[in-house]
């Protein structure tokens, strides 16, 4: 994922920011950031409570998106506000695409990033150059993108005076996917896997990094799934910087637009677009996975057209989703979805595994073990901690394993393995018979490791 921080003809950036062409004698704007605390309470999806802090630009960016946000510091004003997110969601409902990014940018400054996705969200980058605010942009780069999508980045970047930030998947996961299953097997078993390991989990790890993200969603974009995106929300998916849900806050600036109007807007202003529009494609996403609609078809009908599915989202947008995919079966939940946590570093435990590992009073080895459903949002964005947590364990006498405990296994999870809510994490001891729960929301591998370290 890619930040690029800009400047438009009225503020023009420092050593830490992309230059662009007016005078370069201006001074840099103070930064507002917008911090989330109280991290460790219980959160209304509506509502953090946040503690205002002056950042300034710094005289050098790191290349890492993730590590520039999280090095970010600045003394804490004793100004303590409560934001509510559904309230301001309301008051800017007619606000124009210009106002709700201003108001994004002036709230949270250096920790917050446009996603740009070689589409037609150029038209974000546009609008965050006409406020007079520096502004950041970064991209997912899956690997597969139409060689049209890349020339156009580079267009981008030339044309803001900017440079966009890549976050690519990850190297190992990729290859593993493609031996085991080929270069095309989302034609096959569908394309949630594939999005899951090339999207979900790069951009998952680059919003770790941030405490907001503006994106160019559109109610009019699919009416299954996001005819009621709100311009600003609490992300119900994905967490920020501070961890837990709440801490990452979503802008959705051209929520209430017609995807023609965005084009008027975008000739209007003579900013540069893909060239796969004018070939007939609206919706770009993979090249394997998109193609030209037909006149009167729909966007979306140029994504995943093999599928015969009424919520084509790749993931990046999952909290749109209403039932996450997953179905009701005799009272639990079940799902068709791709299995998640896997891994060779993973022991995957049967019903009769768990059992016989709840009975041991004396075991050889402490196990950490994670009752999960491969539908839920939250057990997904645990996936890569979880991950870099039996990596760190391997070798020093901690299992670390994951058990399935949606659908059949639901009601012995919560009678016998103290199942709240999904994702829960166990901790089972060498000798001692009874697991202890984990009872933190904070799901990053620092909090784990510290969890362990704590009763092994």
């Amino acid at each position: 994922m890619a930040f690029a921080v800009t400047s438009s003809p009225a503020a023009i950036s420092g050593s830490s920011f992309s230059r662009s062409s007016a005078s370069s004698d201006l001074k840099i704007p103070q930064i507002g950031s917008f911090r989330l605390a109280d991290r460790h309470a219980t959160v209304n999806l509506s509502q953090k409570r946040c503690a205002v802090k002056p950042v300034n630009a710094e005289p050098k960016r790191n290349d890492s998106m993730l590590s520039h946000a999280a090095t970010t510091s600045a003394p804490v004003s004793e100004k303590v506000e409560v934001e509510d997110f559904e309230q301001l969601a309301k008051e800017l409902n007619n606000a124009s695409p210009l106002e709700i990014m201003d108001k994004a940018l002036e709230k949270f400054g250096n920790d917050i990033a446009i996603a740009f996705s070689g589409a037609e969200d150029v038209a974000l980058i546009e609008y965050a150059k006409l406020t007079g605010r520096p502004f950041r942009v970064f991209s997912l780069d899956t690997g597969r993108l139409n060689p049209e999508t890349y020339r156009f980045f580079d267009e981008v970047e030339k044309h803001y005076g900017i440079r966009i930030e890549y976050m690519f998947p990850d190297a190992v996961e990729v290859q593993a996917l493609v031996r085991s299953k080929g270069l095309f097997s989302f034609y096959e078993d569908g394309h949630q896997e594939c999005c899951r390991v090339r999207k979900v989990r790069p951009l998952r790890r680059a919003l770790k990094g941030l405490r907001a993200w503006i994106t160019g969603q559109r109610k009019d974009q699919s009416p299954g799934t996001r005819s009621e995106v709100p311009v600003v929300q609490v992300d119900p998916v994905f967490e920020g910087l501070d961890g837990g849900d709440g801490s990452l806050v979503k802008w959705n600036p051209v929520a209430n637009v017609d995807g023609k109007d965005i084009w008027n807007f975008l000739r209007a202003m003579n900013v540069p677009v893909n060239s796969l529009h004018a070939q007939g494609f609206v919706s770009i996403g993979c090249e394997p996975c998109t193609r030209p609609v037909l006149p009167g078809q729909h966007e979306r009908e140029g994504r995943w057209w093999w599928e015969d599915a009424k919520a084509k989202e790749c993931g990046l947008h999952k909290g749109n989703l209403k039932e996450d995919g997953a179905a009701q079966v005799n009272g639990n939940v079940a799902t068709t979805e791709s299995d998640i946590f896997n891994s060779q570093s993973l022991v995957t435990l049967s019903r009769t595994g768990i059992e016989n590992l709840a009975k041991l009073e004396s075991r050889k080895e402490s196990w950490v073990v994670v009752l999960y459903a491969p539908w839920c949002p939250f057990c997904q964005a645990m996936e890569a901690s979880y991950f870099e947590l039996a990596e760190k364990l391997a070798g020093s006498g901690v299992k670390v394993a994951k058990f399935r405990a949606d659908g059949e296994q639901k009601e012995y999870s919560k009678n016998e393995l103290q199942l709240g809510s999904f994702p829960t994490i166990l901790f089972f001891p060498k000798h001692s018979a009874k697991p202890i729960k984990y009872a933190s929301e904070k799901r990053d591998v620092d909090s784990l490791m510290a969890f362990v370290n704590a009763l092994r």
